[in-house]
């Protein structure tokens, strides 16, 4: 079973900058592709960014300059450096790790962590 376990969130003003961790208890985390995605209320879950077990990073467009997502496999994990946050940055943060290969393979999921951007 695979644990994700976000931390980092929390209260920022507007043009203050966070950084979130997730950390994967599973040994083969340099094989997933992981994400950051987030859900504000009443709205979808979107994405924020993605990283390759290659390396090959992607960007929601609201995010793009602003947003760095990294990996360190030797730590098991997966970081959002989010500069710049606006009060439409607000929602709950979750990381994910996607084991998929053609279409086989599971997608695990963190319980998530509260991102609040104040104006």
């Amino acid at each position: 079973q695979v644990q994700l376990v976000e931390s980092g969130g929390g209260l920022v003003q507007a043009g203050g900058s966070l950084r979130l961790s997730c950390a994967a208890s599973v040994r083969t985390f340099s094989r997933a592709s992981m994400g950051w995605y987030r859900q504000a209320p009443g709205k979808q879950r979107e994405l924020v960014a993605t990283i390759t077990s290659d390396g090959i990073t992607n960007y929601a467009d609201s995010v793009k300059g602003r947003i760095t997502i990294s990996r360190d496999n030797a730590k098991n994990t997966v970081y959002l450096q989010m500069n710049s946050l606006k009060p439409e940055d607000t929602a709950v943060y979750y990381c994910s790790a996607d084991f998929r290969i053609a279409g086989r393979g599971d997608v695990y999921w963190g319980q998530g962590t509260q991102v609040t951007v104040s104006s």
